[in-house]
């Protein structure tokens, strides 16, 4: 099964939380704070793997948990760093924030690349140390790692596509040009997947493409080109297979037509790629009908290559002109990543501290999930620890919002596990 388009769900590891702990040892009365710091949350991590063809893959596995880094220890030793959760892609894979369709990288190098950032390590109590205070009961929670929903797209990285309708014999000339052997039979539809294969020219070479056929209205979703045009869009330049003999009562004008409109339908840069004319089956076509096709070519002013694909006439010719063509075009097209827009950014800031405050029975309920990593390393017995969260409140604005709905005195406050009296 060939899987070109998927959505999966990634979470980076979250930090390790700091410890608290303090120095105990024979003959030294007061060791002071010596907790250590949380460790680093495992990165997830796409890396390109040229064994693999397709996404399917991920069809069966939807959703990626990388490992938490370790929490500190005592003698101010840090927790373990996680190492990088290592994602394996077909090369030629863009990877797509699937809430806005950004592209957050495109995994065609050979350099791993970083899509989820793991968490850094929380501080132990003992970074909070001062003459002031001496004996800190509380450390910072580590941070979360990065959680987000991708959209794998599989683009072929190929230099030249084939395109053209079903049984023109795109499959046939991929097959006697390189080492590919893709299926081939006279009836439509006998290519139901992208096949590549490398053409050498002497000391050159380069990737083509077999694209399955196209048909009218491909571009709107109709018959099987629709799922394959993408593979196009990397492509240098494009051979267009038209069948001249008119079998299956086609007219090759028509078609190549046809088969622009849809190229142009789908993406206006697509249509704008150079392309080369194959005038395929002239073996099987009459001098009329290869007339009649030329003359339709030179009132646009363009030219094409007579071969027949099954015979090999004319393939080498076509193969020539193909790569004189390749070696005045840029290289195969690699996708920029794309910034986070500036509203992006001010949503991503603001859901880091996002809180709710709702009143029930008199009692105030704040749902904030960042305050529930910090609940897990305070001491809320301890004057300095109770301090550092009241800080943490006021400055979230959780305490601004609770005075705007009116809390009084000794009104209930509860967050998550912990409830408190409010006072001024």
């Amino acid at each position: 099964m060939f899987v070109d388009k998927v959505e999966i769900q990634l979470k980076a590891g979250n930090g390790g939380n700091g410890a608290v702990s303090f120095h105990r040892e024979k003959y030294v009365a007061a060791g002071g704070p010596d907790g250590g710091d949380g460790g680093k949350g495992s990165d997830i991590v796409f890396v390109a793997d040229d064994s693999l063809s397709t996404l399917i893959d991920f069809r069966y596995k939807r959703k990626y948990v990388a490992p938490d880094g370790e929490s500190g220890g005592a003698k101010r030793c840090s927790g373990k760093s996680m190492e990088p959760t290592i994602i394996k892609v077909p090369r030629g894979t863009l990877v797509k924030d699937t809430k806005t369709g950004r592209v957050i990288a495109d995994i065609s190098g050979n350099e791993p690349v970083v899509i989820a950032k793991g968490g850094k390590g929380g501080w132990g109590n003992s970074h909070f140390a001062t003459p002031t205070r001496q004996i800190p009961r509380f450390s910072k929670p580590g941070f979360p790692g990065e959680q987000l929903s991708v959209t794998l797209e599989l683009k072929l990285l190929a230099d030249v596509g084939l395109v053209g309708f079903p049984n023109v014999g795109k499959s046939t000339l991929i097959s006697v040009v390189s080492a590919a052997k893709p299926k081939i039979a006279n009836y439509q539809f006998t290519t139901l997947t992208p096949v590549l294969g490398v053409v050498k020219r002497g000391e050159k070479s380069f990737v083509m493409a077999d694209i399955p056929g196209l048909i009218e209205g491909a571009s709107e979703g109709v018959g099987l080109g629709h799922e394959f045009l993408r593979h196009i869009e990397r492509c240098r330049l494009i051979v267009h297979v038209v069948d001249v003999s008119g079998a299956d009562g086609r007219d090759p004008s028509s078609d190549y037509e046809k088969i622009n409109a849809e190229l142009k339908n789908f993406s206006e840069e697509l249509a704008e790629l150079p392309q080369i004319i194959a005038m395929n089956k002239c073996d099987a076509a009459t001098e009329e009908q290869i007339a009649k096709f030329e003359k339709f070519l030179d009132e646009k002013g363009l030219k094409a290559h007579k071969i027949s694909a099954a015979t090999t006439q004319g393939v080498e010719e076509l193969m020539e002109d193909v790569t004189e063509a390749l070696d005045k075009l840029p290289p195969v097209k690699i996708y920029e990543a794309e910034p986070l827009s500036l509203k992006e950014l001010s949503e991503e800031a603001e859901g880091k501290h996002s809180f709710t405050v709702e009143k029930v029975d008199g009692v105030y309920i704040v749902n904030a999930e960042f305050l529930a990593p910090i609940l897990s390393v305070c001491n809320m017995e301890d004057y300095e620890s109770l301090q550092y969260f009241q800080r943490v409140l006021r400055s979230s604005g959780i305490i601004d919002e609770l005075e705007r709905q009116g809390i009084q005195e000794d009104d209930v406050v509860s967050i998550y596990d912990f409830e408190f009296n409010y006072i001024r």
